[in-house]
């Protein structure tokens, strides 16, 4: 089971976040419904841990492979609907860049086997969302 404690950190929107191991994210909402932007919104932690989800898979998968990553970064963009509430994610696209002497064919088994098949986030996601990525190899 997992277990987060959140604690309300001001006496508007913002909150932290903390797990069992005592690791925290502080969350906050957008100034135009009050809060104060001391952390990111939910929606945004929601983007950012289907990039980390993504990102273990890619550097688990690459290492079994024997291939030196030396750097990743993910760029994650989402669209949400329009004009409701809930304002669920309707497009989701991660654009991978991997650092090292890759090839590029390995790097994009890698990501899709994450995107398709290992990552619970995007798969949590995909019902709603049309999941997309691409990959670029920087030498």
């Amino acid at each position: 089971m997992i277990k987060i404690e959140l604690a309300r950190l001001d006496n508007h929107f913002c909150m932290q976040a903390t797990n069992e191991g005592g690791n925290t994210v502080v969350m906050d909402g957008a100034p135009a419904d009050g809060g104060q932007n001391q952390g990111m919104r939910p929606m945004q932690v929601l983007l950012a841990a289907m990039g980390g989800c993504s990102a273990i898979d890619v550097v688990s998968i690459l290492k079994k492979q024997r291939v030196e990553l030396q750097d990743l970064k993910i760029t994650l963009t989402g669209e949400r609907e329009k004009d409701k509430v809930p304002a669920l994610y309707t497009a989701v696209h991660a654009h991978f860049r991997l650092f090292g002497n890759i090839e590029l064919e390995k790097a994009q088994k890698a990501v899709a086997l994450s995107i398709e098949k290992y990552c619970s986030v995007a798969k949590t996601l995909e019902p709603t969302a049309k999941i997309t990525h691409s990959v670029e190899v920087v030498a």
